[in-house]
């Protein structure tokens, strides 16, 4: 019973979730030429990491979780564990995460996952989630990390490819979060957190996803024009990008059911992501010198 509160507490989901995504960058970027013991010490350091953040946000975030009826069992609201207990866990799995990456990857890919931890723990969790309706926005950017430090930890550099999956990933996050503050709306009420819906109105976020789907299909596409992934890539990069959008879309019928309609959008966004990071995984592509200076221009203008 012990082990299963100290595993809750690093939110194993959300592991699970940046290690796909993970994978597909490292992938990516390895082009078929993969260095097994990097990989695995890339997803052992990022594993730690990212469930040191997780454990170390659940301390932040007790008092509100109380008031959110999707939290409030978890183990730090339930007292079956203690706030010292977890943070001592989140410090211990941070630090050995970090001596992971440092040793074993390069410090490129170890400075995107340093990067990642201060914006979500530092500035996102402390700060941004309580205060600001931009939380979200800035949260994106711990979430953009883990495909770009696999990507990373296989190039050393952080070139256009990087910098396609940062503005992809970050991009995705907006319409999944406003999904998911769409359907829990009350707990967000409950909880004071100035999420978009709540400040501006389900109408505002409803906007604000479709535009962010756009931008995002658009950013999708880019990593197959700029020569990294193939036309299979492209296709379903297309096809999910454009069916998101469609359901989006449907969210202005006037006989829709808002919390329904939101969850569905929030289960696709997860389809989406899985299916871009398995096929960036294994439908890649070596950049043309050309395609990798019109992308530097654009990257400099």
């Amino acid at each position: 019973m012990k082990f299963k509160r100290y595993l809750q507490v690093t939110k194993p989901g959300i592991i699970f979730g940046n290690l796909i995504s993970a994978v597909g960058g490292f992938l990516l970027a390895a082009q078929g030429r993969v260095d097994w013991s990097l990989l695995l010490a890339t997803l052992a350091g990022l594993s730690l990491v990212v469930a040191s953040g997780c454990a170390i946000n659940n301390c932040i975030d007790r008092d509100i979780d109380a008031k959110m009826a999707r939290t409030r069992k978890r183990v730090l609201v339930t007292g079956a564990m203690s706030a010292r207990a977890a943070m001592a866990h989140g410090l211990l799995l941070g630090l050995a995460g970090f001596y992971a990456l440092w040793r074993w990857t390069n410090p490129l890919a170890f400075g995107c996952v340093l990067f990642g931890f201060v914006i979500y723990v530092g500035v996102y969790s402390l700060y941004m989630k309580r205060h600001s309706v931009y939380g979200t926005l800035v949260g994106s950017l711990s979430g953009a990390v883990p495909p770009v430090a696999g990507y990373c930890a296989v190039t050393g550099r952080f070139d256009a490819g990087a910098a396609i999956l940062l503005l992809m990933f970050c991009l995705w996050q907006m319409p999944h979060s406003y999904a998911i503050a769409i359907f829990r709306l009350q707990d967000y009420q409950a909880a004071g957190i100035p999420v978009l819906p709540v400040v501006k109105g389900i109408s505002s976020a409803k906007r604000q996803i479709v535009l962010y789907i756009l931008a995002f299909g658009a950013a999708t596409a880019m990593l197959a024009f700029g020569g990294y992934a193939g036309y299979g890539y492209l296709a379903v990069a297309g096809a999910t990008s454009l069916w998101w959008l469609k359901m989006a879309l449907a969210g202005y019928k006037s006989s829709i059911d808002d919390r329904v309609w939101a969850r569905q959008l929030f289960f696709f966004s997860i389809i989406t992501i899985t299916a871009l990071s398995v096929m960036m995984a294994v439908d890649f592509r070596q950049p043309e010198r050309q395609q990798l200076a019109w992308l530097s221009v654009l990257a400099q203008s």
